[in-house]
């Protein structure tokens, strides 16, 4: 069993269009916390769904780990149990489900519609989803080495089958990928490929390209009314 929130505004009356936004991390966790972009979405009418998928803190360190060598893996289907739940509950409209994160939240929204077509849209931000890139570019070089049992140069397949680009050629979902300039943390390269891709192969998809921005694209107000 996993914790979750459905937020929506007082009165709503459901099924409402939903946005599943997953945290980053992928070590974080959701909790009582103010959120202006969860209240703005409800206040605007959706549900927002969170879901503190394995791998969240707070809930012991067998929790965290358990995602170590398969990320992305048990935290996605954790998302997808809370999809179905509110679902099975009648909160939320199938043919508006939308999916977003940011950093570790980014990894897995790319990873999502590469592995499932039922969300309408989907907005990946600052993603990994290049792992042995990742461990070549980012300024924390030795994080994603933790989620495998051998460096790339001696078993790269392992490596590209955690990685999000590897299942681009399956996601038919409109996306739009948002990423700081200056990140370093998840390089912009990392949203470059996954967009090139999806402009291959006809799939509408957009590409910001946010200016003075390191990791995350909200430090900046004006940045974070485009976010």
């Amino acid at each position: 069993r996993v914790e979750g929130w459905f937020l929506h505004s007082a009165g709503s009356d459901t099924p409402l269009p939903t946005v599943l936004s997953i945290h980053g991390g992928p070590h974080g966790a959701w909790g009582a916390q103010f959120s202006f972009d969860h209240l703005m979405f409800a206040g605007a009418g959706y549900g927002v769904l969170l879901v503190n998928h394995r791998a969240s803190t707070g809930y012991g360190d067998a929790f965290v780990r358990s995602i170590e060598k398969s990320y992305p893996g048990p935290d996605y289907d954790d998302l997808m149990a809370g999809v179905d739940t509110v679902l099975g509950r009648g909160y939320v409209d199938s043919k508006q489900l939308y999916v977003s994160g940011c950093s570790g939240g980014g990894a897995l929204s790319s990873w999502v519609i590469g592995h499932t077509t039922r969300f309408a849209a989907a907005a990946v931000r600052c993603p990994v989803t290049d792992w042995i890139g990742m461990a070549g570019n980012a300024d924390v070089p030795y994080f994603a080495y933790a989620f495998f049992d051998k460096p790339y140069w001696e078993d790269p397949m392992a490596w590209f089958k955690q990685s999000s680009l590897a299942y681009v050629g399956n996601v038919t979902t409109p996306t739009i990928l948002m990423t700081g300039v200056l990140d370093m943390r998840t390089p912009m390269p990392q949203s470059e490929a996954f967009y090139a891709a999806l402009q291959v192969r006809g799939i509408p998809s957009r590409l910001i390209r946010f200016e003075n921005e390191w990791h995350g694209t909200e430090s900046v107000p004006s940045n974070w009314m485009r976010t």
